[in-house]
């Protein structure tokens, strides 16, 4: 009796959005169906713009608590968990596949999920019933986190789920503005991003903060916009296959998410 292959999966750059997301009337339907017309993973991989630690570190393999990084919010949003399965097979295989590359990789063992990783999750998988590992970013400089997609690929076709989780745009400060519409900055860097991935312009994107309009405000720091790389080394033979599954605005910010192959 044989065992047939796992289904090569997509590579996703998602808005994971803050966690009131919850409680919005559209995006948690919005993730749940896209959710829907996925392939089921074997296991999730996320990199997170809320973990940015150098070497690489590779987070808990076993359940822990949930990182609620965050202040001021209700309390009930400090009560969310998400119980999924750890993922040491999945561990296991991210240190082969970046130490093979003379990429240092550390452990922390303690380190849960934080909100970058578990909001969207909530929405998408709710059950908490497949294996996720969270690594982190241990540089924001675009050209090594496509370096470290690359290497991370193949995953893909043991039927892991690679997630990039940021902000198509992020400037908290800047969006004191009393309007109905999304900001200027807000506004014109989606427009532009959406151009870019259509284009598969990726040295545009690389150079996003120069490249784009209004990319310094759009992006005062990179983190939010940085996980988009991984995702993009993860696909890279496929760009051309880039669909946009949500768009539109939330609280002033882009909320593209974008899934390749």
């Amino acid at each position: 009796m044989t065992t047939a292959a796992p289904e090569r999966m997509p590579a996703l750059y998602l808005s994971h959005g803050a966690p009131p997301l919850a409680d919005d009337p559209v995006w948690p339907g919005e993730l749940a169906a896209w959710a829907a017309d996925l392939p089921r993973p074997k296991a999730i991989l996320m990199v997170s713009a809320h973990w940015e630690e150098a070497p690489l570190a590779i987070g808990a393999t076993a359940p822990v608590p949930l990182v609620y990084d965050f202040w001021g919010f209700p309390e009930h949003y400090y009560r969310v968990t998400y119980d999924a399965p750890g993922a040491p097979q999945l561990a296991a295989q991210v240190r082969g596949l970046l130490r093979g590359a003379g990429r240092p990789v550390q452990d922390v063992p303690d380190r849960g999920l934080d909100h970058g990783a578990y909001v969207p999750l909530v929405e998408m998988f709710p059950a908490a019933d497949i294996p996720v590992l969270q690594i982190s970013m241990p540089t924001l400089e675009p050209q090594e986190l496509m370096a470290i997609g690359r290497r991370l690929a193949p995953l893909r076709d043991e039927g892991v789920l690679i997630v990039g989780s940021g902000f198509f745009t992020h400037n908290l400060a800047a969006l004191r503005h009393g309007g109905a519409q999304p900001p200027t900055w807000s506004a014109e860097f989606d427009d532009w991003g959406s151009r870019a991935l259509q284009a598969q312009d990726v040295d545009a994107l690389l150079d996003f903060r120069h490249a784009a309009p209004a990319g310094r405000l759009a992006h005062p720091r990179t983190e939010h916009f940085a996980p988009l790389f991984v995702t993009l080394g993860a696909a890279e033979s496929e760009l051309g296959s880039h669909r946009s599954i949500i768009d539109g605005f939330w609280m002033g910010l882009a909320k593209r998410s974008v899934q390749f192959g």
